[in-house]
C-alpha cells in the first residue's frame, strides 16, 4: 500500500490508493463500543422490566393479602344470594328430578367440546337451577333453558372465541329450537334473574384454598370430579360452593392418601354431614364423568376413584360375613329405594338404549310435532298436552 506524502489535507486532495478491495475499518473499536452500549441499553433494559414484574407481582400479592378478607365476605353474601331454592323446583309441574342427569350429561359434553372453564360449567348449572326456582319450565324448553344458561355462563367468564355460536348449540339440540328461541331465551333468564349473573362458583373457592398449598394435580383434579359429582344429586343443589369446595378437596386428598396440609382458619374447615353424604354418591358416576376424568389431562382421577370404591367394597365384605337374603326385606327395600323423596332417581333402561349410556340429549317432548326431525331420537317420544291456563311464575 503507497500513500501520498502526510501534509495538511487539501480541499481536493485524493485519499489514500489501495491495493484491495478488503479494507480494514479504521473506527472497528468505536463501532464495537457503540455496538456494546447499545446491547449493554437493552439488557439494562430488560432486567428493569423484569424487575418492574417482579415488583408488580409483589404488590398484587399484597394487595391481595391485604383484601382477601373482603373479597372472601363478598363472595359468601353472593353465593348466599344466588343459591336455587330445591322447594320450588320440587313443585315444578312437567320437570322432574330423574331428568335432571340427562340434561347435565348433555351440558357437560356441550362444555367438554367448546374447551369451556370449570367455572363455566358450575355457573350453568346455577344459572340453570335459580331460573327452575322461579318459572314454570315445561318438558320440551327444559334443554333449551340449559343451552341459554350455558350461552349467559361463557359469555360472562369465559374467552371470547370460545363461546359457543347459537347456530353450534342449535346443531346441538338436533334444530329442536329455532335461533330466535335461543335469543328469547336467553334474554328471559337474564330478566328472571334480574341480571344478577356473578354467582360465586365452586372453583372459585377451590382455587382459592389450593393458593395455601403445594400444587398436586391429582388432588386438583379429584377435587373437581367429586364436585361435578355433586351437581347430579338433589341433596347438593343447595348447599353453598364454599362448603362444597373445601368438603371435595378433603374427600379427594383421604381417597388419593395425602395427608392434610396446613391451612388457614377458613380453608381448613369442611362439613362432615355433606362429607359423608357425598361419599355415599360416589359408588354410581355418570358415565359422560367417567369417560371425561379418565383421560390424561385429568390425571384419570376416575380410575382412581373407581379403585378406590373397589378396595372400600372389599374392606366391607371381609369385616362383614354375608347375610341369607330375605325375599320380603329385599323387596321392602327395593320399594323405599324407589319412592324415597331424598334420593335422586336413577336413569331408567328404555328400549334401544343401554342402562348405563344415558341418552345423548334429555327426554324433550316436542309441542304437538311443531319440530320434526327424523335424525333425533328424541322428538319420537309421545306429545304432552300443555295445560290451557299456564302459571309463569312460582308463588
Amino acid at each position: 500500500m503507497e500513500y501520498e506524502p502526510t501534509g495538511p489535507a487539501q480541499p481536493h486532495q485524493q485519499r489514500p490508493v489501495c491495493d484491495s478491495y478488503f479494507v480494514e475499518s479504521m473506527d472497528r473499536d468505536d463501532n464495537d463500543g457503540i455496538f456494546v452500549a447499545q446491547r449493554s441499553k437493552q439488557e439494562l433494559a430488560r432486567m428493569h422490566a423484569e424487575t418492574q414484574m417482579d415488583i408488580a407481582e409483589e404488590l398484587s400479592r399484597t394487595v391481595a393479602e391485604e383484601y382477601l378478607e373482603d373479597v372472601l365476605d363478598h363472595m359468601e353474601y353472593m353465593e348466599n344470594i344466588t343459591l336455587p331454592d330445591v322447594a320450588s323446583i320440587d313443585i315444578q309441574t312437567e320437570i322432574q328430578w330423574f331428568m335432571r342427569p340427562y340434561l347435565l350429561d348433555f351440558l357437560i359434553e356441550a362444555h367438554t367440546a367448546f374447551s369451556l372453564l370449570p367455572e363455566t360449567l358450575h355457573l350453568t348449572v346455577n344459572l340453570l337451577d335459580r331460573y327452575c326456582s322461579r318459572r314454570v319450565v315445561y318438558k320440551r324448553h327444559y334443554q333449551l333453558v340449559g343451552c341459554a344458561a350455558m350461552l349467559i355462563a361463557a359469555k360472562y367468564g369465559d374467552k371470547k372465541d370460545r363461546v359457543p355460536t347459537i347456530r353450534e348449540l342449535k346443531s346441538m339440540c338436533c334444530n329442536l329450537y329455532d335461533e330466535d328461541m335461543f335469543i328469547q331465551m336467553e334474554w328471559h333468564v337474564l330478566q328472571t334473574l334480574g341480571w344478577v349473573v356473578g354467582h360465586p362458583t365452586v372453583e372459585s373457592f377451590l382455587q382459592m384454598v389450593l393458593q395455601e398449598v403445594h400444587y398436586d394435580p391429582e388432588v386438583e383434579a379429584m377435587a373437581r370430579y367429586l364436585s361435578e359429582i355433586a351437581l347430579f344429586h338433589k341433596e347438593f343443589v343447595s348447599t353453598r360452593p364454599s362448603v362444597m369446595a373445601r368438603t371435595s378437596l378433603a374427600l379427594a386428598r383421604h381417597i388419593l392418601s395425602r395427608p392434610m396440609p396446613t391451612h388457614s382458619e377458613w380453608a381448613e374447615k369442611f362439613d362432615t354431614n355433606v362429607l359423608v353424604l357425598l361419599s355415599q354418591q360416589l359408588h354410581n358416576p355418570s358415565e359422560i364423568l367417567v369417560q371425561k376424568y379418565a383421560s390424561p389431562e385429568f390425571a384419570g382421577v376416575s380410575t382412581m376413584l373407581e379403585d378406590f370404591m373397589a378396595q372400600q367394597a372389599a374392606i366391607a365384605r371381609q369385616r362383614s360375613p354375608p347375610t341369607p337374603p330375605s325375599e320380603v326385606y329385599g323387596s321392602q327395600r327395593e320399594t323405599s329405594e324407589k319412592f324415597d323423596g331424598c334420593m335422586t332417581p336413577q336413569k331408567q333402561a328404555s328400549s334401544g338404549y343401554p342402562a348405563t349410556a344415558g341418552y345423548i340429549t334429555p327426554p324433550v317432548t316436542p309441542n304437538a310435532g311443531y319440530y320434526v326431525d327424523d335424525s333425533c331420537p328424541s322428538q319420537r317420544m309421545p306429545v304432552t298436552p300443555t295445560p290451557p291456563n299456564q302459571v309463569y311464575y312460582v308463588q
